[in-house]
């Protein structure tokens, strides 16, 4: 695939019941880049996330990754480039056991068994996780969960990684390890999060929704410093953004 760019061009989604949860959405993302989807609920952050593996297809306009054009004929080359970690992991496991979860993926792409254990055991070991191949999904903590769901992904050896709402439900510990995780992939990172703290570690770009369309985009301390478009898409700043109220209490 060439150079694995992923553009959106005057994307429209409309849901059966006339919802119109895409307006002529367009944004382009280059390889390597870590960018952050941000938004109010109902924005149309997880429907866009939803086109780009094909989950859902656009009522209008087009979506290209890595010089496909994203269309049922062509979901086998798009989901061998794009990796998709969702809100729920219990949505992405439903195995017997660990093992047999991460190996799903490279199974059904036809690899021989010696090649599948090797990405199992590769993908679990990136996250930490290698001890609990032999465990059965539904008996993990969330944190160890939402790491089996990333390995689940990892094993297809992906380009560009997705997630929707990562950090939803984790303790703090299980967030921050997280974090350090995603920090040292070298994949194109593209997620969308209510988490604001988590972008400032993670996305150096971040582009912002309201009512299915992009209202900005660009350098994540520029659009998080602006009050006005963060009022605009019913978002506050980062925690760590807003100072400290003990010391810089609001004027009355």
């Amino acid at each position: 695939m060439s150079h694995h760019i992923v553009e959106l061009k005057d994307v429209t989604y409309t849901y059966p019941d006339q919802t119109e949860a895409l307006r002529g959405l367009s944004v382009r993302i280059t390889h390597g880049e870590s960018v952050a989807i941000v938004g109010a609920n109902g924005s149309g952050k997880t429907t866009l996330l939803s086109h780009l593996i094909g989950v859902l297809f656009p009522t209008s306009g087009s979506i290209n990754i890595g010089g496909y054009p994203v269309t049922k004929k062509t979901l086998p080359h798009v989901r061998r480039a794009v990796g998709m970690v969702f809100q729920n992991s219990d949505d992405q496991l439903f195995m017997p056991t660990v093992y047999d979860d991460v190996a799903f993926g490279p199974l059904n792409l036809g690899f021989p068994p010696e090649e599948v254990d090797a990405r199992v055991t590769a993908a679990l070991t990136i996250v930490g996780a290698l001890h609990l191949k032999d465990r059965t999904p539904y008996r993990l903590s969330g944190g160890q969960k939402r790491s089996v769901a990333i390995a689940t992904v990892l094993a297809m050896d992906p380009c560009i990684l997705v997630m929707d709402e990562p950090t939803a439900g984790l303790d703090p510990l299980a967030r921050r390890q997280l974090i350090n995780l995603l920090k040292t992939f070298e994949h194109t990172k593209i997620i969308a999060t209510h988490d604001l703290d988590l972008v400032l570690d993670l996305c150096a770009r971040t582009v912002v929704l309201s009512a299915g369309t992009v209202i900005a985009d660009g350098p994540t301390l520029d659009i998080f410093s602006d009050e006005e478009l963060l009022n605009k898409a019913h978002l506050e700043k980062p925690f760590r953004m807003q100072g400290c109220p003990i010391c810089h209490p609001p004027k009355q």
